[in-house]
């Protein structure tokens, strides 16, 4: 298991955990009480650490190469998942991937990102930046299920979409703003969980949807840290302080209104234990998908839009100041009277 920078403390620690079992195995000697001893340490500086991470920390915990994707879960959530493959345009994208399976007594329509887990096919699923035909496999897959009636369930994990020659060639502006178009007139539930970066319109293009779920340690922004810092500050190694400034984390998500659930991780993230995490989901989804089902195929659609309507309200200060002035006529007459 890889190591995040901040977590080299209890990963020493777990070093001489190890180092004392071997030592016990090879010597019979009772080392038993020390090894727990330490073992007590690593949890307390696992929990200390973990309540109190800041948001360039969380952003890595998102990142990391070993947490649970799209395929993982679909087959960890669905026993009978089949995936469908191909935009009937172009390609197959392995960027997003996506099929039927059974969720409990719904059948569903799983589609996501997959990002990849080793060197060779991270390469191959281009790190999880989708092309155009990555968004219209996605779209043909949304609207076949709202054709047969199939809730929709999408798992975002992106740094975004694919900003390449070819990508902008075959249309990829075109291909994330018809997703958007198109999936505001879906008549079946949509859940989208963050389960990962939920990197701008490359994340975007598959979560208009009628619930958006985060998992604690996911992260759901309009740019990444880095390119902000780039952009603004000319200077990538700015990235921790717009991290801050973004408002990226499940909370800040939740609190500004986006996102509507944050779900659990065990201690130490979502890469620490699949099963665990997937059972999680799976029950935030039937929750859901149980509350969105009973509702009309018109009222999902009007769900899904209004909710999407209530993002960026504001209060305009000027207005309400302006109109707080006393009047041109008042302010005769008081002078008048002065």
């Amino acid at each position: 298991m890889k190591a995040l920078d901040f977590e080299k403390p209890i990963y020493d620690l777990q070093e001489k955990i190890d180092e004392l079992r071997q030592l016990a195995a090879s010597t019979d000697m009772d080392l038993q009480s020390d090894i727990d001893a330490i073992e007590a340490r690593a949890d307390m500086l696992k929990a200390q650490i973990y309540a109190s991470l800041t948001p360039g920390q969380i952003i890595q915990i998102a990142r990391h190469p070993n947490r649970p994707n799209t395929l993982a879960l679909a087959n960890l959530l669905c026993s009978d998942f089949v995936e469908l493959k191909g935009d009937r345009c172009f390609r197959d994208d392995p960027s997003i991937v996506g099929g039927v399976g059974t969720l409990g007594q719904y059948r569903v329509m799983i589609i996501g990102h997959q990002k990849g887990s080793d060197t060779k096919e991270k390469i191959r699923r281009n790190f999880g930046m989708p092309h155009p035909e990555g968004y219209r496999k996605a779209l043909r897959l949304m609207k076949m299920a709202d054709k047969f009636g199939m809730p929709i369930v999408t798992f975002v994990d992106t740094p975004g979409a694919y900003p390449g020659k070819e990508a902008e060639e075959r249309g990829q502006a075109e291909a994330i703003a018809k997703n958007l178009k198109e999936m505001t007139g879906l008549c079946v539930p949509v859940v989208s969980v963050v389960i990962g970066e939920g990197g701008s319109g490359g994340a975007l293009g598959i979560a208009v949807s009628n619930r958006i779920l985060m998992l604690e340690y996911a992260v759901y922004s309009v740019i990444s840290p880095e390119g902000c810092a780039s952009i603004l500050f000319r200077d990538a190694s700015r990235a921790e302080y717009a991290a801050e400034k973004l408002k990226i984390t499940a909370q800040d998500v939740v609190d500004l209104g986006i996102a509507d659930r944050i779900l659990p991780e065990p201690l130490g993230g979502a890469h620490h234990d699949w099963q665990v995490v997937s059972e999680t989901i799976a029950a935030a989804l039937a929750d859901e998908l149980d509350r969105l089902s009973a509702l009309s195929r018109e009222a999902v659609k009007a769900d899904r839009y209004q909710k999407f309507r209530s993002f960026g309200r504001y209060k305009d200060t000027a207005i309400q100041a302006v109109s707080a002035l006393p009047s041109a006529k008042s302010s005769k007459s008081s002078k008048k009277k002065l």
